[in-house]
């Protein structure tokens, strides 16, 4: 019995060592077989690799011939160029760089041909239509303009209520009246003419103010040196507040309102010239008229109008202060607006307006023409009849006194003058010459509204008799 334990106690170990074994060649044999599949794959790709090496080397091979190749080839165009180059260099007598100078030089001279051709062409086209468009831009802005003309005298003329009211005007010994006068600074007539009596005075403000205290005075009844002066005192304010309302009501007229940043004694100045003329046009109805043209031009081009309309509405404002200041209207006006804060582009434009200074703005040169067509237009301006008679005089005069002018007719009320001539005498040459010196003396020597024409008419005339 205890050999038999002892038997099969110790054959369990050999049996489990047996199966530990047996499951290890399973594995081990699984192992081989899994490697042998990894080779032989790996042999596969080492082929392919090896194949595609084999084509890649043919192929740069095949590259390194081809580039052979293109090399020879390019040699061979460089030889058969330089061959081609001398040929044509023996050829034409010419190296291949006197021959491209050659070239470039045609080519320049032809480009600066086509060039001026080409602004030529621009400008001439420029002329034509920049005068067309100016000619559309002016009619366009004076048809749209309504404005009324008014002439104006330096006398002003009140009617009384009464004759009897002459001795109350003339007073003791003429007391009255010399008192009005040295109060007023305005000459005071009393003449036969019956229940008128006249203010004369070259200065509109003055006489307004003459013509307001005259006219209290009428309507009060009292008539003497101290109440003169009293009446007088109220009506300069009342005219002073007058100029102020009349500056103001033209900046709204024109749409410049006083939030714009223009000074009181500018307005206030501006105002006093409702008082004055210049050629008979009332020279505040000329500004606002002005600056309606300048504004509605300067929009026409594309230009901003306001520093335009305010250059317009100022340029005559010197005229308030001609009397007071030397120089002329345009340059006294111009340091007058550069003192109360006025720009430099509006300050130009009133200095230049005239062309006393050369218009170097866009604003300049439309107040200038604002100006011309203002005050050239047909019933803007009047002049006395001894001055118009006198100004056709010298027209005639001055073209009468050229050699070679027989005849000389100023027409169209003194804007044209035509000037005949001795054809023998006075070749085309000269008649141009003659015009010209002629427009010149005019210019020189005359004042008027808008331009003159001067034309001279030289006639051939070839006569025969058939007998």
């Amino acid at each position: 019995m205890g050999i038999a334990q002892n038997t099969g106690t110790g054959s369990s170990p050999l049996l489990a060592a047996g199966v530990l074994i047996a499951a290890l060649g399973l594995v081990l044999i699984a192992a081989l077989r899994l490697l042998r599949q990894r080779r032989a794959e790996l042999d596969r790709r080492e082929e392919r690799l090896t194949a595609e090496l084999r084509r890649l080397h043919l192929h740069e091979d095949e590259l390194a011939a081809r580039a052979a190749e293109s090399e020879r080839i390019r040699g061979e165009l460089a030889e058969r160029s330089a061959e081609s180059r001398l040929l044509l260099e023996r050829t034409a007598g010419l190296t291949s760089a006197q021959a491209r100078d050659e070239v470039v030089r045609a080519a320049e001279a032809e480009a600066r041909r086509e060039a001026a051709l080409t602004v030529r062409e621009i400008e001439r086209r420029a002329v034509v239509e920049g005068e067309g468009r100016a000619r559309e831009i002016i009619a366009s802005s004076v048809q749209r303009l309504a404005s009324e003309h008014t002439a104006e005298t330096v006398v002003t003329t009140l009617r009384l209520p009464s004759e009897d009211m002459k001795g109350r005007v003339i007073g003791r010994e003429g007391r009255n009246i010399r008192a009005f006068e040295a109060v007023t600074g305005v000459n005071l007539i009393v003449d036969d003419t019956p229940g008128l009596v006249q203010l004369s005075c070259f200065d509109p403000v003055r006489r307004e103010s003459a013509r307001l205290t005259l006219e209290s005075l009428l309507t009060d009844g009292r008539i003497h040196p101290a109440r003169i002066e009293e009446t007088h005192e109220r009506s300069r304010s009342e005219v002073e507040r007058l100029c102020v309302r009349a500056g103001e009501d033209a900046l709204l007229t024109v749409g410049i309102g006083t939030a714009d940043g223009m000074a009181p004694e500018l307005v206030r100045t501006l105002g006093t010239l409702r008082y004055r003329t210049s050629y008979g046009q009332n020279v505040l109805g000329h500004l606002v008229e002005s600056a309606h043209l300048a504004g509605m031009m300067a929009a026409e081009l594309g230009v901003d109008p306001e520093a335009v309309r305010r250059a317009a509405l100022l340029h005559d404002i010197g005229k308030a202060l001609s009397h007071e200041v030397a120089g002329s209207h345009a340059r006294t006006g111009a340091e007058f607006a550069r003192r109360h804060g006025e720009s430099a582009e509006v300050v130009h434009a009133i200095a230049a307006h005239h062309g006393e200074i050369e218009a170097k703005t866009v604003e300049a040169v439309l107040t200038q023409a604002a100006d011309a067509c203002s005050a050239g237009r047909p019933g803007a301006r009047k002049e006395s009849v001894e001055a118009y008679v006198r100004r056709l005089e010298r027209l005639e005069e001055i073209a009468r006194a050229h050699d070679g002018v027989t005849k000389v007719y100023a027409m169209q009320a003194g804007r044209e003058v035509r000037v005949m001539v001795q054809p023998e005498k006075v070749d085309d040459l000269r008649a141009q010459e003659i015009a010209r010196e002629v427009a010149r003396q005019v210019r020189e020597e005359l004042t008027y509204p808008g331009q003159i024409r001067i034309t001279v008419v030289r006639e051939s005339r070839a006569t025969e008799f058939a007998r």
